[in-house]
């Protein structure tokens, strides 16, 4: 039984972010990004209670920007789904998990060490040039 429900459609969008956002990171950090945006379709909480969807992830607007840089200043990401990260979209939305971003809702780039803490919200770990952050313990059973 997937994480999520999806669509053909869903697995493009997952696959196109997947690319946008960790491309140099290879398969093992595109999977990740997919952790996240898994994490977040199923996490009823704190910033993710109003997204139920694949697409609503994905196109999430806070503070007036999308949540993931790679929708308003990615060319990747508007570019057609490959097969190879079609393939890992399908592989998060069904079943993958694996730490650091395992129950991560948050990830960046922070081109320095990671901070302890990211809005309050603890490190997980990192993989290459991205860090993760899991909600504070008790703060979002659902994604866990």
């Amino acid at each position: 039984m997937p994480r999520v429900k999806y669509t053909n459609s869903d697995v493009a969008l997952v696959a196109r972010m997947l690319r946008a956002e960790a491309v140099g990171e290879g398969k093992q950090g595109m999977l990740y990004v997919g952790n996240v945006i898994v994490n977040r379709a199923v996490a009823d909480c704190l910033d993710f209670t109003d997204v139920r969807t694949i697409r609503d992830v994905i196109f999430q607007v806070q503070g007036g920007n999308y949540s993931f840089e790679a929708v308003q200043k990615g060319s990747l990401f508007y570019k057609r789904a490959r097969a190879v990260e079609k393939k890992l979209a399908r592989k998060n939305l069904n079943y993958w998990r694996q730490y650091p971003a395992q129950y991560a809702l948050w990830y960046f780039n922070p081109y320095a060490p990671c901070p302890p803490t990211w809005y309050g919200e603890p490190l997980t770990g990192r993989f290459k040039n991205h860090c993760y952050y899991e909600p504070a313990a008790g703060t979002c059973p659902s994604v866990y």
